[in-house]
C-alpha cells in the first residue's frame, strides 16, 4: 500500500538559446507547482539546450551549406554538459523546493549533441540520465543515437520513475523494455503536439498500466531571437509548438489535460497502488505475455566507437 502524492507536468516554453533565461523560468514554474504540492514535476524535451522547431541546418542531400555549419556552432555552445554546471543547478532546485525532477535537455559529449532526459530525486541527487535512440526525421541531421546503456528505471520514494523521449514512444520494444524493469512513473517529455498525442499517450498508460506525465511545451516566435529562421511555416502569431500535455493514469483515464490553450502547470494525485489494480488483469511483461511464443533482447552495453585495452599483463 502506498501514500497518493501529487505530481506536475510543466508545459512552458524554453528561451531558446538563452539557458539562463530558461533556467530561470523552469525555477519559477517548478515553484508553482510545489505550491501546489507536487512532489515529482516533469518538463518538456530540450528544455535546457533548445528545441531548434523549424531549423534546416542548411542540410539538404549531398550538402550542407556553410550558414547551416555556423548555426550548428551556435547550437552545440548551447547545448550543456552532463554532468556540469547546469546539472548542479538542476540538483539545487531539486534539493531546495524538495522535488524530484524530470526535465529534457540538449547534451554536448565532444562533438556530438544528444537529445537527454535527466533525473534528480528530492535531495537533489543526481540519478542519471537517459539519451534519445532514434531521434526523428531531420533530427538525426544534428543529433546523435542513444544506446542501450542509458534505459534507467530509478527506484525512489515515490515510485520506479522512468522516462522515453517523444516519438521514442512510438517504438513498441523500446516500451517494453521499460515495462519489464518496473516502471511506474512513464515520463515522456515531448514536442510533438497533434491531437492524436494524448491517445497515443492513453494506450500506453493502458498498455504498461503505469502513471503517464507527457510534458510538451507551448511556445511560440516570441520564445525565438529575431534573427531565428523558421522554415515550419508558422506565423508570428501563432505557436510553433502548441503543447498538448497530460497526465493519465493505469487505466487511461485523463487525471489532467490535455492542454492545447498555453503555458501551464498541471497537478495530480498519484495513487500509486492503481498500477497494481491495473495489473491484476493486465501484465504485458508478466501472466499477459507469451514468453514461449515472443522475446525481446536488449542490449544494454555502452557502444563506444573507440576502445583502449589498458591491461599491461595481456598477451599479444
Amino acid at each position: 500500500m502506498h501514500k497518493p502524492f501529487k505530481a506536475a507536468v510543466v508545459q512552458s516554453a524554453a528561451v531558446a538559446f538563452n539557458n539562463e533565461r530558461t533556467l530561470l523560468r523552469m525555477k519559477e514554474m517548478a515553484a508553482q507547482a510545489r505550491s501546489q504540492g507536487a512532489s515529482l514535476v516533469v518538463f518538456p524535451e530540450a528544455m535546457l539546450g533548445t528545441y531548434p522547431k523549424g531549423s534546416t541546418f542548411g542540410a539538404y542531400v549531398g550538402g550542407r551549406s556553410d550558414e547551416g555549419r555556423d548555426e550548428f556552432l551556435r547550437y552545440h555552445s548551447n547545448a550543456i554538459d552532463v554532468p556540469g554546471p547546469y546539472i548542479d543547478e538542476l540538483a539545487g532546485l531539486a534539493r531546495e523546493l524538495a522535488i524530484h525532477l524530470v526535465t529534457g535537455v540538449i547534451e554536448r559529449a565532444g562533438g556530438t549533441l544528444y537529445c537527454t532526459v535527466v533525473f534528480f530525486d528530492d535531495q537533489g541527487v543526481f540519478l542519471g540520465k537517459h539519451r534519445k535512440l532514434m531521434p526523428t526525421g531531420s533530427e538525426r541531421t544534428i543529433w546523435g543515437f542513444g544506446d542501450g546503456s542509458t534505459l534507467p528505471v530509478f527506484t525512489t520514494p515515490i515510485g520506479k520513475l522512468g522516462a522515453v523521449i517523444c516519438w521514442e514512444n512510438y517504438m513498441p520494444l523500446l516500451r517494453t523494455a521499460m515495462y519489464s524493469k518496473g516502471v511506474e512513473l512513464y515520463c515522456a517529455p515531448t514536442l510533438a503536439s497533434t491531437d492524436s498525442w494524448p491517445a497515443s499517450m492513453q494506450h500506453i498508460a493502458i498498455e504498461g498500466r503505469c502513471f503517464v506525465f507527457s510534458a510538451n511545451q507551448f511556445a511560440t516566435a516570441a520564445d525565438y531571437p529575431p534573427d531565428y529562421v523558421n522554415a515550419s511555416g508558422s506565423g508570428p502569431s501563432e505557436p510553433i509548438t502548441r503543447g498538448g500535455s497530460c497526465i493519465v493514469d493505469p487505466f487511461g483515464n485523463f487525471l489532467a489535460g490535455p492542454n492545447f490553450e498555453g503555458a501551464a502547470v498541471l497537478v495530480a494525485e498519484v495513487d500509486l497502488d492503481d498500477t497494481v489494480r491495473g495489473k491484476y488483469d493486465l501484465d504485458v511483461v508478466g501472466h499477459y505475455a507469451r514468453p514461449d511464443v515472443f522475446q525481446l533482447f536488449v542490449n544494454e552495453r555502452p557502444q563506444a566507437a573507440v576502445q583502449s585495452d589498458c591491461d599491461p599483463f595481456r598477451i599479444r
